[in-house]
C-alpha cells in the first residue's frame, strides 16, 4: 500500500552522525580533488554507517520524519501510476530517451525499450544486452546512440572488462538501428578519447552530430592522455551510420599549462574537481546554444556551426560546487540550471551536515547579447526534505515541464526521489511537488534512487537505479498546461523549442 505524507518539514537531527561528518571531511578536504564518476562505474560497495546514524534513521522512521524502508510517499499533486522492476538487465539503471510511444532506458548492462502508449501499464518491447557503463542513451530517427565509459576488451556487445592501461582497450559510442523496436541492430562503433561518459546529439537532416563528454585522463592510459580539455565530435550519416567517425576534438579550455585552462582544482581550489573534460552537455538547437557542465567549470557556447562550437562564457563556483554535472536551459534561453554532483552520486548529501548550497542546483541568468552574453549566478535550489545517512542523494538529471511564462522543472535526486520545482524567479526557487521512497537500508549506505526524471507528453518517467522504471502523473494548475504539449521525440540533453516547432 502507498501511504501519502504531505506535510513533512523533516528538519531533523539525522545529519549530525559521526560517520557523515567523517565522510564529508573527506569529500571536502583540502587534499587533491578526484573526479568522482556516477555510481556503477565500479561494482557498488555497501558502506556500514555508524550505530548512531542507524539509530537516528530508525527513530526518524518511527516518528514519521522520513518514510519507512522502501515506503513510497509523495505530495498530493503526484500520483504513482506504475513501476516496472528490472528484468534481464540486472545492472544499474541510468538515463532515458523518448520517441513516439516508446521510452528507451539505459542500464549498465545494455538498454531496454518500453511501449508507453498506456502509461499505467508500460510493456517491455526489447532488452539489449551490451555491457559497458554508463550506457547513456540518445535517439534520433532510426538511430540510437549508446555511451560506453568503461574500458572493454573490444567494441562488441560480448566484450569483457579490460584495464585502460592496455592499448587494445575500447571505449566510445555505439550506434544501433532501431527501425524495428523489437529487434535493435548494432551497426557501428566509434572509439573516443577517454570513452563516452555521456552523449548529446545535434540532429540535422542528413547527419547526426554526437557531442561526446568524457574526463579523467591519465598518462598511463594510451587512449586517454592529458590534457583532455575538450569534447569529441562524432559525425553520423543517417543513411550510412557505419561511416560514423570522429571529425574533431575542439578545445573548450585553452591554456598554456599541461592541463589546459580549466579549473585547476586543489590545492588552488580545495574540494573542487580539476577540469579534465566535461561530464555533460545540453544543446538548445533552436537558439544555437549549448551549456556544458565540465567538472570544475560551467560554460556557455555557440553551436551555430555544430562542427565548430565556440565558448562564449566560463564560470566557476569554488565555494559550493564540487563537480559540475549537468545543465538545463529554460524555454526563453535566458537561464541555465547547473547541477553539482557532490560525492559522485554515491554519498548522503541531503542533510543538515552538508546544508542547502552544496550538492544542489545553481541557477544562472544569461545576460547580454551575442558573444557578450554572460552567466550570472542568482541562487541555489536543493530539495527541502532531509534524507537518512544511508541514502545517496544529490542533484541529478531532470527536464523542463513546458508551461508558457513559467520555468518549471522535474528532477531526479537519487534516493531523495523526484522533485518538481519552480525557478520562474531565479532568486527564489521553490518546490511544488515530490515523490520518493524510504531508504533501501537503515544500516548501510546502498546506492539507489532516481537517476533520471523527465517530463514527456503529460507524464513523468523516472529510471530508478535499483527499483526500476516508474511512471508518475502530476495534477496541478501550475503544470496542467504542459499536458497539451506533445513531442515526437525527446532527448533531454537536446532540448526542444516546446512552443515554436515546425
Amino acid at each position: 500500500m502507498t501511504s501519502l505524507h504531505t506535510t513533512r518539514g523533516r528538519r531533523r537531527r539525522l545529519a549530525v552522525a559521526a560517520a557523515a561528518a567523517g565522510l564529508f571531511a573527506t569529500l571536502l578536504s583540502a587534499g587533491p580533488a578526484v573526479a568522482t564518476p556516477d555510481p556503477g562505474d565500479a561494482p557498488a560497495v555497501e558502506k556500514t554507517v555508524s550505530e548512531q546514524a542507524q539509530a537516528e534513521a530508525r527513530a526518524a522512521i518511527r516518528s514519521g520524519e522520513i518514510p519507512g524502508q522502501d515506503e513510497i510517499v509523495h505530495s498530493e499533486n503526484i500520483t504513482h501510476l506504475a513501476n516496472i522492476p528490472k528484468d534481464a538487465l540486472k545492472g544499474t539503471n541510468s538515463d532515458l530517451a523518448f520517441q513516439g510511444k516508446y521510452a528507451f532506458a539505459g542500464n549498465y548492462d545494455g538498454f531496454r525499450i518500453f511501449d508507453i502508449s498506456n502509461p499505467r501499464a508500460p510493456r517491455t518491447v526489447a532488452q539489449v544486452l551490451c555491457p559497458g557503463s554508463q550506457n547513456d542513451v540518445s535517439v534520433s530517427g532510426d538511430l540510437l546512440f549508446l555511451s560506453t565509459d568503461s574500458s572493454r576488451s573490444d567494441d562488441s556487445c560480448a566484450s569483457t572488462s579490460q584495464p585502460a592501461t592496455e592499448k587494445s582497450s575500447w571505449e566510445g559510442i555505439k550506434v544501433f538501428d532501431i527501425s524495428d523496436k523489437r529487434s535493435p541492430r548494432y551497426v557501428a562503433a566509434v572509439e573516443t578519447a577517454c570513452g563516452s561518459h555521456t552523449n548529446t546529439i545535434v540532429p540535422e537532416r542528413r547527419n547526426v552530430y554526437v557531442y561526446v563528454s568524457s574526463y579523467a585522463p591519465s598518462a598511463a592510459y594510451p587512449d586517454c592522455q592529458p590534457p583532455h580539455d575538450g569534447i569529441s565530435i562524432v559525425k553520423v550519416p543517417r543513411k550510412a551510420p557505419q561511416k560514423a567517425a570522429v571529425i574533431d576534438f575542439p578545445v573548450l579550455f585553452p591554456g598554456s599549462g599541461p592541463d589546459g585552462g580549466g579549473n585547476p582544482g586543489a590545492p588552488t581550489n580545495p574540494g573542487v574537481s580539476k577540469t579534465t573534460g566535461c561530464h555533460d552537455l545540453t544543446v538548445l538547437p533552436s537558439k544555437d546554444l549549448a551549456a556544458g557542465a565540465c567538472m570544475g567549470d560551467g560554460i556557455l557556447f555557440d553551436i551555430k556551426d555544430p562542427e565548430r562550437p565556440r565558448v562564449i562564457d566560463q564560470v566557476q563556483d569554488n565555494v559550493n560546487f564540487a563537480f559540475w554535472h549537468s545543465a538545463t536551459f529554460n524555454q526563453k534561453a535566458n537561464k541555465v540550471v547547473f547541477t553539482d554532483e557532490l560525492g559522485g552520486g554515491g554519498a548522503p548529501t541531503c542533510n543538515a551536515e552538508v546544508g542547502p548550497k552544496r550538492g544542489a542546483n545553481g541557477i544562472y541568468d544569461i545576460v547580454g547579447k551575442g558573444d557578450k552574453r554572460k552567466l550570472v549566478f542568482r541562487s541555489y535550489y536543493k530539495i527541502p526534505r532531509h534524507q537518512a545517512d544511508t541514502e545517496n542523494c544529490v542533484a541529478h538529471n531532470g527536464s523542463l515541464i513546458p508551461v508558457k511564462g513559467k520555468d518549471l522543472m522535474v528532477q531526479a535526486w537519487y534516493q531523495g526521489g523526484v522533485s518538481v520545482w519552480d525557478f520562474t524567479d531565479s532568486s527564489r526557487p521553490k518546490e511544488i511537488g515530490y515523490f520518493e521512497r524510504g531508504p533501501i537500508s537503515t544500516g548501510t549506505l546502498v546506492g539507489g534512487g532516481s537517476w533520471s526524471a523527465y517530463y514527456y507528453n503529460g507524464y513523468v518517467y523516472s529510471n530508478d537505479m535499483a527499483k526500476g522504471f516508474d511512471v508518475l502523473r502530476i495534477d496541478d494548475k501550475r503544470t496542467d498546461a504542459a499536458k497539451r504539449v506533445r513531442l515526437d521525440e525527446l532527448n533531454v540533453q537536446t532540448q526542444p523549442d516546446y512552443f515554436d516547432r515546425d
